[in-house]
């Protein structure tokens, strides 16, 4: 059995899905991939999957601060890279890891 992680990214400050943000996908410090959020504000198809996505160590790169540089709020927002670090415990689910953001601050959970 083989999962896949996927994310999408809303944009708090406006209400609206996150647009153009790019992605960037680590495993064990290592780039496997990196992906631009379409108009829905997720990435088209999985971030990894199958037995590419496995056992260990992950992070998600969020450049939320050349994203909100590009828009209308203008740059100037405090946060640049927002990395969000995980485990994958090798059970072969899937992993959805949303991020809600504004130019300050953001959350994250394991959604479903």
């Amino acid at each position: 059995m083989a999962g896949k992680l996927t994310t999408h990214v809303l944009d708090i400050s406006r209400g609206t899905p996150a647009a153009g943000m790019k992605v960037s996908l680590f495993r064990e410090g290592k780039l496997i991939r990196t992906a631009v959020t379409n108009r829905d504000g997720r990435i088209d198809g999985p971030m990894a999957a199958g037995e590419e996505f496995g056992e260990g160590s992950w992070r998600l790169e969020f450049s939320v601060g050349d994203y909100f540089g590009m828009s209308d709020l203008g740059a100037g927002g405090f946060l640049d890279v927002v990395p969000v670090a995980f485990k994958v415990d090798g059970s072969g689910r899937d992993y959805h890891v949303p991020l809600l953001v504004s130019p300050w601050s953001y959350s994250t959970y394991r959604g479903s």
